[in-house]
């Protein structure tokens, strides 16, 4: 036979086989280390930015805290003189200090305007600064909402001046005493009521609440300009207001919904809006029977508010 036709032995076929398995293995043994250094480096880069994210992180928190100060800071030194100049037109529009011309009456009254939409604005910004710094405390007790309808009521019929309008406060469906911080509903749905009236200039604003549960649903529902749907997601963000002639014409902070969402998530419930441009909206809260801890809730025996009826407001 010759050489040409010799035949491998088994050993000399294991051989090479063991010389190939060694280069590939070297070959990937090179990738691996490749891919080590540059997961390595990645890892590094991967460091860095989760430091660079917690300076950022630390220098948010920071600005945070000086906003809420300044804004805190800046509320009360408002509050003051805003409380001297209502006092003042107040004095002159009851003619303690004399009678007044039919003009410089509508100018004091210009003025009395103003300065309550302003005071309405400082009060949202320190409310929202208080809920923004973790300031803000709950106290839960037991009510009805018969009385905190009647309260709503009694709040609202002094500055009821168009007669196109009127403002309803339906019986409540099926709903028992709740444990909750009355004063902080009464806060969220008095920005209901109040956006309601100064954008519905013919028609009804109608108050309900109902059982869901172990929910109550407080409703506010109006025959207004409504909100077109773009809008529905972003009017609960701060300083967010809708494009209208009205909105143009009544300004405001953009912060009365935001605050109510805010307040709203503290007491466990959530908000949310229903509407349709030229026809109208309603504002729900959504708010927990039980708003407290067990041991909590047995605390209150007594209404919050003492005992009232309720009814339409005119």
């Amino acid at each position: 036979m010759s050489d040409n036709h010799k035949k491998i032995s088994p050993s000399q076929t294991l051989e090479e086989q063991h010389r190939a398995l060694t280069v590939a293995i070297e070959g990937k043994q090179a990738e691996i280390d490749g891919l080590n250094a540059e997961l390595a480096e990645t890892n590094k880069g991967v460091v860095a930015l989760y430091a660079e994210l917690d300076d950022r992180a630390e220098q948010l928190k920071h600005a945070t805290e000086l906003k809420s100060r300044f804004l805190s800071y800046m509320s009360h030194e408002f509050r003051t003189p805003l409380s001297s100049i209502r006092s003042i037109t107040r004095i002159l529009l009851d003619h303690l200090d004399g009678p007044l011309t039919p003009e410089q009456d509508k100018q004091i009254n210009f003025i009395q305007s103003a300065a309550t939409e302003l005071t309405e604005m400082v009060n949202d910004l320190l409310d929202l600064a208080k809920v923004e710094a973790g300031r803000v405390t709950i106290s839960p007790a037991w009510f009805e909402m018969v009385d905190l309808f009647t309260a709503l009521r009694g709040m609202f019929k002094p500055i009821l001046t168009s007669p196109k309008v009127w403002l309803i406060f339906d019986e409540p469906i099926d709903v028992p005493r709740i444990f909750t911080d009355h004063k902080k509903l009464s806060h969220i749905l008095r920005n209901f009521i109040s956006n309601a009236l100064k954008f519905t200039q013919e028609g009804e604003v109608r108050v309900t609440a109902a059982r869901d549960g172990e929910t109550v649903i407080f409703s506010v529902k109006d025959s207004g300009i409504g909100i077109a749907g773009e809008f529905h997601g972003a009017i609960f963000q701060d300083f967010i207001q809708v494009d209208s002639p009205i909105q143009k014409r009544l300004r405001g902070t953009g912060l009365g919904l935001s605050l109510s969402k805010k307040l709203a998530e503290l007491l466990g419930g959530s908000v949310s809006v229903v509407s349709e441009l030229g026809i109208g909206s309603t504002f729900s809260v959504i708010i927990p029977l039980l708003g407290a801890d067990a041991e909590t809730r047995e605390q209150g025996t007594q209404s919050a508010w003492g005992t009232l009826t309720t009814g339409d407001a005119r």
